[in-house]
């Protein structure tokens, strides 16, 4: 006897209907509403005299927007514009198309891309205040350096990294808390990963700070040591936890060590 036995099957035809793929486009529509995102981008960055019909809001939404629908440049911007079903959930008018975003994307000046991050970093301060209280007790700051290769070797900036790869040495900061970017710096593909480190990472223990976490935990690998702040960031009561190379020096002072002080790292199996 077969184990496909069943013998009440019924089809039915439904009207054909219309749908998306990406089912996070609306609550992430909500999502910058409610927390007034689009007019603090509008008020704040100041990148166009007129608004013919595109305000600033609109073309920084059209880039993630494209990105949540798993597009991977601005060309794809042109299959949002052409997809009916996708226009009809966030409006129905149109969008911005990839010439257009080009030119956008080409307005920014540094000062402008701060301004954009400062703009994104109140905005998830807004979103941090509805958690609950224990949520404030420690920020933990992770930093860490990430290849990103390109398609082309024409990109501005991009260099050839250690293992053979055209790209961008991204430093990548966030908080292990969330999981959230507070901040991506595109490097070049040759460069070390603890260049310009510091500084993100004062931005984002400032912003912890402010935000009204009472405990801040920095944490990186060897490449993030930066001998240079540690007494800086202990003066300020953040505590770290980096690796450091093994120098000569180091060496004698940890074998110097009294036994009890020190007890064999027990790694969990891979």
């Amino acid at each position: 006897m077969s184990v496909f036995s069943a013998s009440n099957i019924n089809y039915e035809a439904a009207a054909k209907t219309q749908a998306i793929s990406c089912g996070a486009l609306g609550a992430s529509q909500l999502l910058v509403r409610k927390l007034g995102y689009a007019e603090a981008i509008n008020e704040r960055l100041h990148l166009l005299k007129y608004h013919l019909p595109y305000h600033k809001s609109d073309h920084i939404l059209n880039f993630a927007y494209n990105a949540l629908c798993n597009g991977t440049s601005l060309d794809e911007i042109e299959l949002r514009r052409n997809d009916v079903v996708f226009l009809d959930a966030l409006g129905g008018d149109p969008i911005p198309d990839p010439s257009t975003s080009g030119d956008f994307c080409r307005r920014f000046t540094p000062d402008d891309v701060e301004a954009l991050q400062d703009i994104f970093d109140q905005t998830r301060v807004k979103v941090w205040k509805q958690q609950p209280p224990d949520f404030f007790d420690e920020a933990v700051i992770d930093a860490d350096g990430s290849l990103v290769a390109t398609n082309t070797g024409c990109k501005q900036g991009i260099d050839i990294a250690h293992d053979g790869i055209w790209g961008y040495h991204s430093l990548i900061v966030l908080p292990a808390n969330t999981g959230e970017e507070l901040s991506i710096i595109n490097r070049s593909g040759n460069r070390p990963s603890h260049e310009g480190a510091a500084e993100q990472i004062d931005l984002a223990i400032l912003l912890c700070r402010s935000a009204g976490f009472r405990r801040i935990f920095v944490r990186g690998d060897t490449d993030f040591t930066q001998t240079k702040q540690l007494d800086a960031w202990d003066a300020k009561a953040v505590t770290f936890l980096f690796g450091i190379d093994a120098m000569a020096n180091l060496q004698a002072i940890a074998e110097g060590r009294p036994a009890s002080d020190w007890a064999e790292l027990q790694r969990r199996p891979q």
